[in-house]
Parts: C-alpha cells; structure tokens; sequence
C-alpha cells in the first residue's frame, strides 16, 4: 500500500513539473512572440515613416527646382522681349526722326 502511495505522489509529483515547464514554455513563447511583433510593428513604422520624409524632403526639392526654373525662364523672357522691343523701336522709330529731321 505504502508503494502504491510512493508511486501516486511520484506520478503526481512529475506530472506537476511536466505541467509547470510546459506553461513556462508557453508563457516564454509568448512573451517572444509579442516582443517580435512589437518590434516589427515598430520597425516597420519607423520605415514609413522614413520613406514619407524622403518623398516628402523629395517633392519640395523637386518645387523649388521647377520654381526656380520658372522664374530663370520668365526672366530671360522679359529681356529677351525688352531688348526686341528696344531693337525694333530704334530700326522703326530712329528712321522716321532721321528723316523727319533732314525733312526740317
């Protein structure tokens, strides 16, 4: 009877060990896995957000590029458009008052 007894608490004995470990186990696999997905999350917002900085940084380097261009352009077309207008006032205009005054 005594060895039955031995025997019931050794089983039970293991059987406690055996379940404790396998919970610890579980609660480890656990606790890593949430960290995994914690720190991929975190991973992978700090890339968004890196990435929408670039576009970003990107887009108003590529504005201030166009800007920049259009107001060159629009510059050389205001002086392109003044110096042929002064060119063609003097060929049109200069003739006329040369003529006018050999007239008088």
């Amino acid at each position: 009877m005594h060895v039955i007894v031995k025997v019931v608490v050794v089983v039970a004995v293991v059987v406690v060990l055996v379940v404790t470990v396998a919970a610890a186990v579980v609660v480890v696999v656990v606790v890593v896995v949430v960290v995994v997905l914690v720190v991929g999350v975190v991973i992978v917002v700090v890339v968004v957000v890196i990435v929408v900085v670039i576009v970003v940084v990107v887009v108003v380097v590529v504005i201030v590029v166009v800007v920049v261009v259009v107001v060159v352009v629009a510059v050389v077309v205001v002086i392109v458009i003044a110096v042929v207008v002064i060119v063609v006032v003097v060929a049109v205009i200069a003739p006329v008052v040369h003529v006018v005054v050999i007239v008088d």
